[in-house]
């Protein structure tokens, strides 16, 4: 027969055992392609930057600036992209990662030239600078004869938020515009909405 101290070391180790089970946890992975809509948290993420990318460069390439530009210079204009400013949002969102589908999207149509970002310009430069010492005469690239840019595409991501309770509406607003870099005249306005229902659902135990 078990004394009462063997049984109060058994209950224990009894309880810690379960106390550890309900404890433990594990973690699952799933595998999905790259382009897969994933919505977890509600915040932007790489979907909302990628259709967004999509949405505002189709709408981009389809306006009148573009034939009218190529109907007079007889030649595919040259843009480049500017900043995307993040404005009055709760989130911090990267705007490096949209700036980098929009180029993706603009290099891809083959309708218009693309003219790297000013920090790539001074890597090509810095390079183009040492050409001139240690290349040889006939493969180094010529200074000053870089192709300037016609226009540039810029603009901004706003984010309102409306909560109560445990429900959010989240609202995102992007506004892009393309400006002639000559005559600072906006011949292109882009805007695209998102709007998400976040519900924060209370754990049952």
């Amino acid at each position: 027969m078990m004394n009462g101290k063997t049984i109060v070391i058994s209950m224990l180790l009894a309880f810690s055992l379960i106390a550890a089970g309900c404890g433990a946890s594990s973690t699952a992975t799933t595998r999905v392609a790259a382009d897969t809509q994933t919505d977890l948290s509600g915040r932007w993420n790489d979907t909302d930057s990628r259709l967004v990318a999509e949405q505002m460069v189709s709408d981009l390439l389809s306006a009148g600036w573009l034939p009218n530009f190529v109907d007079e210079n007889g030649a595919k204009p040259r843009v480049i992209v500017g900043k995307v400013r993040l404005k009055d949002s709760m989130e911090h969102i990267k705007t490096s990662g949209f700036i980098k589908d929009i180029e993706r999207e603009l290099v891809n149509s083959g309708r218009v030239s693309f003219v790297a970002s000013a920090s790539e310009r001074d890597i090509v430069r810095d390079e183009r600078m040492d050409q001139q010492s240690f290349a040889s005469e006939e493969s180094a690239k010529r200074l000053a004869n870089e192709a300037a840019a016609d226009y540039m595409l810029s603009g901004s991501i706003t984010m309102y938020v409306d909560a109560v309770g445990g429900k959010q509406a989240k609202f995102y607003q992007i506004d892009m515009e393309l400006i002639n870099i000559e005559s600072n005249e906006k011949v292109w306005l882009g805007s695209k909405e998102i709007k998400k229902i976040v519900q924060q659902r209370k754990a049952s135990w």
